[in-house]
């Protein structure tokens, strides 16, 4: 007998059905790969936006937060400044900075008996003015600081001695007499009583054989830088009065006493100098 397979040709296994291909079949395996591309990108996209915000929404809090923090920090930075403006400011004047003290002292030492001091004038610079200065000429060519001193002396004699004793100042390089003049008898300024009303604080020169002199010590070795002075100089030092009861002054004339030794020592010198003493 024969056999005969009754399954019919599509439902039987391992016989191949003829492939259905076509334009169709084409375009929508196209259309369905552009599909998922497109949905690909816009899900790449969103993600992307959503990182994007994520970050933007966190960097504004940091922002938020640093500007708390510099808030807070304000009076900190403030003070940071203020500090370095003052430590600033210290440091200009320590450098511009001249030790009158010591000048003061070591002049009421070395100034002679017979001399006495009408005004007495300290600047750091020949650019600082003064209103009660002594305004001396001679100081305009001394950069550095220096003294401009005004008085009276008994002779010729002890304004060369003073001279020479402002020579002994710890600092001063030079010592200039710009006048040293005796009263014109002839215009009747030298009379028996002290002179009164205008021109009293001016001129000492009481009796005719005092001597009015005008001196400037420079200390041209002390270097200041000029764009770090102070706007004004030390105010000019009040002429020395007699004190009747101590208040201090003991100590001051034992000081004198021993250095009597030293000042004597100058007289030879002083002799000397007040021959180079203008109308000596």
């Amino acid at each position: 007998m024969r056999a005969v397979n009754l399954i019919p040709p599509e439902e039987r296994r391992g016989t191949r059905r003829a492939a259905r291909t076509g334009p169709l079949s084409h375009l929508l395996v196209g259309l369905l790969i552009a599909a998922v591309a497109a949905v690909t990108a816009l899900v790449l996209t969103t993600n992307t936006i959503s990182d994007r915000e994520s970050e933007v929404v966190r960097l504004e809090q940091e922002q938020a937060e640093l500007a708390s923090q510099a808030a807070k920090l304000e009076p900190f930075t403030a003070f940071r400044t203020l500090e370095q403006a003052r430590t600033q400011t210290v440091t200009s004047l320590a450098k511009s900075r001249f030790d009158w003290e010591r000048v003061l002292r070591e002049l009421s030492l070395v100034l002679p008996a017979d001399v006495w001091l009408i005004n007495l004038t300290g600047t750091v610079s020949s650019q600082v003015d003064l209103d009660d200065g002594a305004e001396i000429v001679a100081r305009d060519s001394v950069e550095g600081p220096a003294l401009e001193i005004v008085g009276c002396a008994a002779s010729q004699d002890s304004v060369g001695r003073f001279l020479a004793a402002l020579g002994d100042i710890d600092g001063v390089t030079r010592v200039t007499a710009t006048k040293s003049e005796r009263p014109d008898l002839s215009s009747g300024s030298a009379t028996d009583e002290p002179e009164t009303g205008a021109g009293a604080d001016d001129d000492c020169r009481t009796r005719d054989f005092i001597v009015r002199f005008e001196i400037v010590a420079a200390f041209d070795e002390v270097a200041l830088d000029p764009a770090e002075l102070p706007p004004v100089g030390p105010p000019a030092a009040p002429a020395p009065t007699p004190v009747s009861d101590d208040g201090g002054v003991g100590e001051v004339e034992q000081e004198r006493a021993a250095s009597g030794e030293e000042v004597e020592s100058t007289a030879q010198q002083g002799a000397e100098a007040a021959s180079a003493v203008p109308g000596s």
